[in-house]
């Protein structure tokens, strides 16, 4: 059994140890925090959409680096899960993306605006948080994807077409499976809907996607090439 002495020194040298060891930590983590929030890239775009992202109080509803609410989606990796298209499609009308199954608000951010929360996403994106938040396991024990015709996947048909149609098994149940669309309609006719659904099939739930020409080009190409018996 310790005497008085003994327990007193005991107690002020353990307590000295820890607070040691908890100042070294601290400086250690605050000396990391540069390289791993890649302080060196953080540009006024990037400034600029955290400021919007403050201001419009949208940890309100999502989270972000662990913070926030868990109504809406967590974004912290959104850049490389969903990409800059859609990211950009959801800014401008979050209830054409989604008819009827999204309440995220309208914010009207003009183009400047949704650049700017997109460069905020990217940067949040390549932090280094020790594996947070882990990559989503649902799904991944699955069959692997149906092969399909026409090569791989365009980036743009990936970001923004499968968050309501699948193709081979991947993507989205809220607009019909797009395999052997291209049987069913020739490029013209893809190329008029996926420019224009509302001038095609006027009160269509598809929303006019905004997608530059080149996209436009490269979406109905890869359409146009599935067909039955096309691999």
């Amino acid at each position: 059994m310790l005497s008085k002495s003994a327990a007193r020194a005991f107690f002020l040298s353990g307590t000295l140890l820890f607070s040691a060891v908890f100042i070294w930590l601290t400086v250690d983590t605050f000396q990391r925090i540069p390289a791993q929030t890649n302080l060196d890239e953080l540009t006024e775009s990037v400034a600029r959409g955290k400021q919007l992202w403050e201001e419009n109080n949208c940890m309100g509803c999502h989270t972000l680096l662990g913070e926030g609410a868990y109504y809406a989606p967590e974004l912290t990796r959104v850049y490389d899960r969903r990409g800059p298209a859609f990211i950009a499609q959801m800014l401008r009308d979050p209830e054409a993306v989604y008819p009827g199954q999204r309440r995220m608000v309208k914010y009207d951010f003009s183009e400047a605006q949704i650049d700017d929360m997109n460069a905020f996403f990217e940067w949040i994106g390549r932090m280094d948080l020790n594996g947070f938040p882990p990559k989503p396991t649902i799904g991944l024990a699955g069959a692997a994807p149906i092969p399909i015709p026409g090569g791989e996947r365009p980036e743009i048909f990936s970001q923004v077409c499968t968050a309501c149609h699948a193709l081979g098994g991947v993507g989205g149940a809220i607009g019909p499976a797009l395999d052997f669309v291209g049987d069913r309609f020739d490029r013209g006719y893809l190329m008029r809907w996926v420019t224009d659904p509302q001038a095609v099939k006027p009160g269509t739930t598809m929303p006019k996607l905004g997608l530059t020409q080149e996209q436009l080009n490269e979406v109905v190409i890869f359409l146009s090439k599935q067909r039955e018996g096309g691999l």
